[in-house]
């Protein structure tokens, strides 16, 4: 099955007050030392996996650049990157090529690399199309930015755009988010990701949310029934435009989902490189079903060439992913495939939990088919919780 790469740049040009991933605001003099770190990182990849006992495919249908923001890096260190990995990895064609970017960054120069690389899909870090909700959160683009970089991409025929809005940002109001959202569908953009706040402690935003304070505009933060609302209303409208949900958090135009992010949820193997980029290949041990492995997520530690975190995968564990990754996916699970891998017991101990969520309104089941109901992706971490607490 072919791979998908992940390759993490955590350079930011701001640190959004939301933001809890391992990216920040660091002096352009780190990022060559960090590219070289990288690209060594691709070249050995496959003695890294074979001391892990992965299985390490060397076709590959899907490259994604997150961020942070990596149309920070020079345009020399992007195409560097696209180098390395195809001198090591063998590229189909047709792969999906991402790349994550923040409005505001996408100049004709970084176009004109892109085409070079072949890179054929960008994400739009928009998050709003209010400017003071965006600058509420320390984004630094404007509506017209995202509009500016969406006329801007589709002219140098990269058409395969997404764009990410989060539904609970400060100043946040039901008018206000059905403003962002009637923006994206008139953009035509093929993909959109609506995400709610995450309230945690590894966010500035989100530490002052738990403290009940101001800074950060948190005192203008939406309350959670009024964010679960946005959510509804996003699935509702993007639907009613045709750019239908297919996960929790992704919605698209028919035949435009995100191949990359599908192999998350559906297990398929994927390699990451960089800042605490994850990675899940099949076990060649028979004691296990997979190894996840992820690098550290400090910049310094990680240029450092401290060890990998390592995650040996059981055949309990995996049983436990496949029901709370592949529940994330409108088309949910079939229960007789799972039967097929893992045996007739370990599923049928799963029914209790399955019958238990159905009678709540949780969980549809049709046949060997199950999948969440609206209600259950409200209330997804309440259900996937479950899953993980049962042991066969």
């Amino acid at each position: 099955m072919p791979l998908g790469l992940y390759i993490s740049v955590p350079f930011c040009r701001s640190k959004c007050s939301y933001c809890n991933f391992a990216s920040d605001v660091f002096s352009r003099a780190v990022h060559q030392g960090y590219i070289n770190r990288v690209c060594d990182s691709i070249e050995h990849a496959r003695d890294v996996s074979e001391q892990l006992c992965g299985k390490l495919e060397r076709v590959a249908d899907s490259i994604f650049l997150g961020g942070g923001t990596p149309t920070l890096l020079d345009i020399d260190q992007l195409e560097r990157l696209f180098v390395t990995i195809r001198s090591t990895f063998d590229v189909l064609a047709d792969a999906e090529i991402t790349v994550e970017c923040a409005p505001g960054t996408i100049t004709a120069a970084v176009v004109d690399a892109f085409k070079r690389c072949g890179i054929n899909r960008v994400s739009l870090g928009v998050q709003s199309y209010v400017d003071q909700e965006a600058a509420s959160v320390g984004r630094l683009h404007k509506r017209q930015t995202v509009m500016d970089d969406i006329a801007r991409l589709r002219a140098a025929g990269i058409a395969d755009i997404n764009v990410d809005l989060i539904a609970g940002l400060p100043h946040q109001t039901a008018e206000s988010w059905e403003y962002s959202l009637e923006q994206a569908v008139a953009a035509g953009v093929p993909h959109v990701s609506v995400y709610m706040l995450e309230v945690d402690g590894d966010s500035r935003l989100g530490r002052e949310l738990i403290a009940g304070g101001t800074k950060y505009h948190a005192h203008f933060v939406p309350n959670e029934d009024m964010v679960a609302d946005f959510y509804e209303e996003a699935c509702a409208r993007l639907d009613a435009a045709g750019v239908h949900q297919y996960e929790i958090s992704n919605f698209s135009r028919d035949g435009r989902e995100s191949r990359h992010n599908l192999k998350y949820w559906r297990r398929h193997p994927y390699l990451g490189f960089g800042v605490d980029a994850h990675s899940m290949l099949s076990a060649t041990d028979e004691g296990m079903e997979a190894v996840r492995f992820s690098a550290p997520d400090s910049l310094e530690e990680y240029v450092a060439g401290r060890p990998l975190n390592i995650n040996p995968i059981s055949w309990q564990a995996a049983l436990e992913e496949i029901f709370f990754l592949g529940l994330r996916l409108n088309d949910g699970i079939d229960l007789d495939s799972v039967e097929r891998k893992f045996g007739i017991t370990p599923v049928s101990q799963m029914l209790n939990v399955i019958d238990e969520c159905a009678s709540e309104g949780l969980i549809n089941r049709q046949d060997s088919r199950i999948s969440l109901t609206s209600r259950g992706r409200l209330l997804s971490n309440e259900v996937f919780e479950r899953f993980i607490s049962v042991k066969t």
